[in-house]
């Protein structure tokens, strides 16, 4: 049972995690502006200039829907898998729940994730594509992609601890992601055997929703809306679950 002085810890894990980020860095969060800025006018370039058949309007803002859930999986999925064994001090001075160390690493993200979905939405409106009733949304679908986050690095931060090799299987697994991820492919390419699989994508099923809400101004489906919730949640409380058994014995390998 978490009590107060344990979400104090949670909180000052968070800002710790993103104070060390950008530490010595002359750019600081703009990072968080800039990485993506350059990956969208890259991305905008090279598919509507050198393969210039793609039919989507406001294609830099189709992309960014695709590349800012994207980079928070990236980054949180990264620094939480390997956060067990970086703060393996801690872990055996202080008697706190274990998972308080991994859920803190890709909460810290968020800041950057919150940085993100707010040039996101700022593009959105500068590409002519206004406000509408339909970005009440928003907050849901994007914890749904956080509860997802959270979920699948219980799995593998606990993994980390016996089998050093799992950051590297991470970030293959990332790398697989990019493609899996319709980031500056539309849904409607995908064939029609694979769609409702396709969907099970925590990731692919949120940008499917951000590009319903934002571009095509309407409610995201209704039925990838449902498989990104069951999926998220369900990945959690595995994630939970299998951390709790497999923390009993993080002493023996710290």
């Amino acid at each position: 049972m978490w009590n107060g002085d344990y979400i104090f810890l949670l909180r000052n894990m968070i800002v710790k995690d993103f104070k060390i980020r950008y530490r010595n860095m002359s750019l600081g969060v703009f990072w968080s502006l800039l990485n993506p800025l350059v990956m969208m006018g890259v991305l905008t370039f090279v598919f509507t200039r050198i393969f210039p058949n793609n039919q989507h309007k406001d294609f830099a803002v189709f992309v960014l829907c695709g590349l800012v859930p994207y980079n928070f999986l990236s980054v949180a999925w990264n620094s939480g898998t390997t956060s067990i064994m970086n703060n393996a001090g801690l872990i055996k001075r202080v008697p706190v729940p274990r998972e308080v160390v991994p859920i803190a690493a890709v909460l810290s993200n968020c800041v950057h994730l919150g940085i993100q979905i707010l040039l996101l939405l700022v593009a959105t409106i500068a590409f002519g594509n206004g406000i509408n009733i339909h970005w009440l949304w928003l907050p849901l679908v994007w914890a749904l992609e956080i509860v997802f986050v959270c979920g699948i690095t219980l799995v593998t931060s606990a993994f980390d601890v016996y089998i050093r090799d799992m950051r590297y299987v991470v970030e293959s697994s990332i790398t697989v992601m990019f493609w899996l991820v319709p980031i500056f492919y539309g849904f409607e390419i995908i064939p029609q055997q694979y769609r409702d699989v396709y969907q099970f994508n925590p990731v692919a099923a949120l940008v499917l929703c951000l590009r319903n809400i934002l571009l095509e101004a309407r409610s995201p489906n209704a039925e990838t809306l449902l498989k990104l919730m069951l999926v998220s949640v369900g990945t959690f409380i595995i994630g939970w679950g299998i951390f709790g058994k497999m923390k009993q014995r993080f002493f023996d390998y710290l």
